[in-house]
């Protein structure tokens, strides 16, 4: 379980960088571009901690997945980019394979 929350702050990591990207405008404003590298660099470290024990293939699914539904709730929600229904079907859909993965899949149990 230890490491599925190390996973997870590996994704939130993730997420504030590329939340940092939108705010760089091109990587031309300082702060917001130490943010990106920052977020990213302890991203990967903290993802490369998690691999010791979760398979990659399921923790990329994992973080990929939830990266993206994480990401599209900040562009709704900070930068007013409105999301459609076709748009939150397919969140769901993502959502549902990685709890489907993290349920019934036997490439989760070592």
């Amino acid at each position: 379980m230890k490491s599925w929350l190390i996973l997870l702050c590996a994704v939130v990591c993730e997420v504030v960088g590329t939340s940092a990207i939108k705010y760089s405008e091109g990587f031309t404003k300082v702060i917001p571009s130490i943010v990106v590298f920052v977020a990213f660099g302890m991203a990967f470290y903290i993802l490369s901690i998690s691999l010791k024990v979760i398979p990659i293939g399921m923790a990329y699914a994992v973080w990929s997945g939830l990266g993206i539904v994480l990401i599209s709730i900040i562009g709704h929600f900070v930068f007013s980019q409105r999301l459609d229904a076709p748009a939150f079907i397919g969140m769901s859909f993502i959502l549902a394979g990685v709890v489907i993965m993290q349920v019934f899949s036997k490439a989760v149990a070592h």
